[in-house]
């Protein structure tokens, strides 16, 4: 795999009513996201509500996901665990099903020292296929700093981070102390913005992209301003900044997915509820999140 870059989709999982997996409907958002020219899949993260997930839901929305996209766009598929060996096999599991790359996320729960980090993703990164680290301490409680993230990037396999601290000055140091050294040396290594928000002020620093929560929504929208801005074309990609920031905003209103996934529903996409322990939208936020999807235009 090239080094991952543009607009990627940290795909939702559709419910049906009763709870099961809408596969059906799963597919139907891949094809969507292909159609409206996203750069990148990642089902099975965050977004896709991978812990209340079982093994064979999972392998089957892997399947679906890489035969949907068929190489048009890279799949890579959340892989994490606070067990390494669990981690292990999951990112096994994601090679043997296909998948372009595997998103590996700092354990959570157990905070693990440095040594052990470093050790869990060089099990990850033997498996063979590339790893994209998924730096996101506000939910597993344990942030990895750049001086770490150096010794973890010089791994052979190690391809990337997703960055998604919210910190902009730890963002830019991800790029100019771990990504830059590499790249002199001929490595190709990916930074990417775990915030949607954040997409514009990283993008104008240098970065490669975005994991997006609302390109499940809005795929082509944050692909333009991805692009527009890696073309140098900030003026434009400050007009659909603006244009997605109320939505921005609005799809964190509550804990992600369950923004999202309401707004995917009010707009006739797949999505369904999500599984306990995450209830339905506030009605008090009902309001809100609406105006923020009627302010963006087309």
């Amino acid at each position: 795999m090239q080094c991952l870059t543009g607009a990627c989709t940290a795909l939702i999982t559709p419910m049906k009513d009763n709870g099961d997996v809408d596969y059906d409907g799963f597919e139907r958002l891949v094809t969507f996201q292909l159609e409206e020219g996203i750069d990148g899949l990642v089902p099975l993260g965050t977004s896709g509500e991978n812990p209340t997930l079982s093994d064979d839901e999972e392998e089957r929305l892997i399947r679906i996901a890489v035969r949907t996209a068929g190489g048009a766009a890279p799949v890579v598929v959340g892989a994490g665990s606070n067990d390494t060996a669990h981690m292990k096999r999951y990112v096994e599991r994601a090679k043997a099903l296909g998948a372009d790359a595997a998103l590996v996320v700092t354990p959570y729960y157990n905070k693990p020292n440095d040594s052990g980090l470093l050790a869990h993703f060089s099990e990850a990164a033997r498996v063979g296929i590339p790893i994209i680290v998924y730096n996101i301490g506000s939910r597993t409680g344990r942030n990895i700093p750049c001086h770490l993230m150096q010794k973890i990037a010089g791994i052979p396999g190690i391809a990337g981070i997703k960055e998604a601290s919210g910190d902009i000055t730890q963002m830019q140091d991800m790029l100019c102390q771990v990504a830059e050294p590499l790249r002199r040396e001929g490595r190709a290594f990916t930074v990417l913005s775990g915030d949607d928000a954040l997409t514009l002020p990283f993008m104008s620093l240098g970065g490669d992209g975005v994991v997006s929560v609302v390109s499940n929504l809005y795929p082509k929208k944050v692909a333009a301003l991805v692009r527009a801005c890696r073309a140098g074309n900030f003026e434009e990609g400050r007009r659909l900044h603006y244009e997605l920031l109320p939505f921005f905003r609005a799809a964190f209103i509550e804990t992600n997915p369950v923004p999202i996934k309401q707004a995917l529903l009010w707009a006739g996409l797949p999505a369904g509820p999500c599984r306990l322990p995450l209830g339905p939208l506030d009605p008090a936020h009902e309001a809100a999140l609406r105006a923020a999807m009627q302010a963006v235009t087309g």
